[in-house]
């Protein structure tokens, strides 16, 4: 029980890492509130953790829109009276390079990766500093540390991603609150899945992708679920400011 009677906020909680977060979370003792846009696979994930025993709540959100993120964390003061933890797991992809980017994508992405991680982020840290302190942990991407090709967008949103971490870290370390980030590599999401049916053969491209690990096999949710649950315990008390590769040697070369 490494999360014993601690609050757990989780954005993008309904499918992927942010799920996974949230599943292993609330089996190690953890109240758990998911937020996202979608209010279907929220309520399964909240109805799939409270039938084990578990308490989860599920909040609808936007996390691109102040307003929807300060009634959360209302929701979260309301249902919990506090909060430890936070993991900005809300994301979207969109591939392109610069010419091929339009406008509307880039702001999408830099709405909900990074300024949606901001908001969040913001109106948090006032509650965890109340608590004496805390965890935040930012879902960046590999692609926050190395550039890829047709990834302008992406890269750029994460890339902040990766220094808004650092930048909160130093602020709010007097504060006790820890600021991290996990940069995943490929990792068997919806959006990964997606991402390989848009090539020509995805069998191939897949195959492709694992050759490139070391490790030999694509990530799973859990994979990074599990590095979330070590920087949300208070055994990673002396760890703030990082931003961990989690991508099976992708960016050892």
């Amino acid at each position: 029980m490494r999360l014993k009677n601690k609050v757990a906020l989780i954005t993008g909680g309904g499918t992927g890492i942010g799920r996974a977060c949230a599943e292993l979370f609330a089996r190690e003792g953890a109240g758990v509130v998911v937020a996202g846009r979608r209010r279907e696979p929220l309520e399964e994930v909240s109805g799939a953790i409270t039938a084990v025993g578990g308490r989860c709540l599920a909040q609808p959100c936007d996390v691109s829109q102040a307003a929807e993120v300060e009634r959360l964390l209302a929701r979260v003061l309301g249902e919990f009276g506090g909060l430890n933890v936070v993991v900005n797991s809300a994301g979207l992809w969109r591939a392109g390079t610069a010419e091929e980017t339009s406008e509307a994508d880039w702001d999408a992405l830099m709405r909900v990766n990074l300024k949606g991680v901001f908001l969040v982020s913001r109106m948090a840290i006032p509650v965890l500093r109340r608590a004496g302190g805390g965890s935040i942990i930012n879902i960046s991407s590999i692609l926050g540390l190395v550039g890829m090709k047709r990834r302008v967008a992406y890269a750029a949103s994460k890339g902040g991603v990766t220094l808004l971490t650092k930048a909160m870290a130093l602020d709010h370390g007097p504060d006790k609150i820890r600021v991290n980030c996990i940069c995943p590599g490929i990792v068997e999401t919806d959006m990964i899945r997606g991402i390989l049916s848009q090539s020509a053969d995805p069998e191939a491209e897949r195959q492709r992708r694992v050759e490139q690990l070391a490790v030999g096999r694509i990530g799973q949710p859990e994979d990074v679920a599990h590095l979330a649950l070590y920087l949300a315990s208070d055994e990673s008390a002396w760890l703030t400011g990082a931003a961990i590769p989690l991508d099976a040697g992708f960016t050892a070369a």
